[in-house]
């Protein structure tokens, strides 16, 4: 930014920090809608703030509730009606208790390992796992799959702990990259092993819903870790995740 003249007094300099600030803030506007609209994550860890636990569940289901009310009425909705007016208290609890309930650590499913008495040494995939998660640029659905393969280093991990590390990740606001990531590096420290791989393929209704409208793509995002690096390690995981 310029140097602005001392000689300019204070109203002129009111008006250009005025007229500047109100640019910055249309540039900002345009670059988080870009952002949303491309479906771009802007963190490796979920954004949460320092004191996003501070309420119980009863008391953010109460503070949902007035809010979603609030927006139901703004957009002219008759809450009066036997079909609506139970509806904001129906999202709150949704919203808290089931498909944002991954924002809670307290909720982290516990690992349960076995010792790997067969002495098994080969890759194990759980594929097709289904995945639903939320975008968090529009809180619409994403609706997919993930294919999740490691390779046993003295334990192995009971099956259907994988699919809970995944939903546990998938309940909360979400971009697809960061959601991939974060199941695989966090089966990376539960399992201790670098040689972890994961695919998610789904589809964004912020895609399929609004905006371009289109109903027959999905998105692809992969974790390769470890041995999964390797060319023909990494060849026969995508083989038998087809």
């Amino acid at each position: 930014m310029k140097n602005i003249p001392s000689s300019l007094n204070g109203k002129n300099l009111n008006v250009n920090h005025t007229k500047n600030a109100h640019h910055l803030d249309t540039e900002q506007d345009l670059y988080t809608q870009e952002l949303g609209d491309n479906h771009i994550g802007g963190a490796y860890n979920t954004p949460l703030r320092d004191d996003a636990f501070i309420m119980n569940d009863d008391e953010k289901i109460e503070k949902i509730t007035t809010h979603f009310e609030q927006i139901m009425q703004i957009l002219g909705l008759d809450l009066k009606d036997d079909s609506l007016k139970g509806t904001p208290k129906r999202v709150a609890k949704m919203y808290v208790k089931e498909i944002f309930k991954g924002l809670n650590p307290a909720q982290k499913p516990a690992i349960t390992l076995f010792d790997n008495k067969y002495q098994y040494n080969q890759m194990i995939i759980e594929k097709n796992i289904t995945l639903y998660s939320t975008c968090e640029h529009h809180f619409v659905p994403i609706i997919g799959k993930a294919h999740v393969a490691y390779i046993p280093n003295g334990k192995v991990i009971g099956l259907s702990k994988i699919n809970r590390l995944v939903q546990y990740y998938a309940q909360r606001p979400q971009v697809q990259e960061r959601l991939n990531n974060q199941i695989g590096e966090a089966l990376k420290e539960a399992l201790n092993t670098e040689d972890v791989a994961v695919i998610i393929d789904a589809e964004h209704l912020c895609v399929a819903s609004r905006g371009v409208q289109d109903i027959s793509s999905s998105t692809i995002t992969v974790f390769y870790s470890g041995k999964f690096n390797d060319e023909n390690t990494r060849n026969e995981f995508l083989k038998f995740s087809k």
